[in-house]
């Protein structure tokens, strides 16, 4: 035997955690914790991804959707300032898409209303 034929033979360090032949720790000491090389990816917020989704849903139902998403949209945010989860920009980009079905359906209710009453103004002959 070898001088570097020490590992598991009698009188040997022996494994790791053992002790020697003279009450001497092993080469090796015990194994830490597994720990995953790369990056750890953060959890992205649900409601900010629901705020999306109605965002873009506004354009198949209108105001019915853009309200959700705005009101999904600031809840999530406030849960990802406390939170540190990921979706900020979903949360946002629901928010103005909300804001913009509620704009285009006011401006589409105005022109409606404009319309009726310039037509109902203009079959309206008056006497007086």
């Amino acid at each position: 035997m070898g001088s570097g034929d020490v590992g598991n033979q009698a009188g040997g360090p022996g494994p790791a955690g053992q002790r020697g032949p003279y009450g001497q720790p092993g080469p090796y000491g015990p194994g830490g914790p597994y720990i995953p090389y790369g990056r750890v990816s953060r959890t992205t917020n649900s409601l900010a991804i629901a705020s999306l989704c109605c965002g873009i849903g506004q354009v198949l139902a209108g105001i019915l959707a853009g309200i959700p998403a705005i009101v999904l949209g600031f809840v999530a945010i406030s849960q990802i300032r406390r939170t540190g989860e990921d979706g900020r920009g979903m949360a946002i980009a629901g928010i103005v898409l909300g804001f913009i079905s509620i704009i285009v359906t006011a401006v589409l209710i105005v022109i409606i209303f404009f319309v009726v009453e310039v037509r109902g103004l203009s079959n309206n002959t008056a006497t007086f």
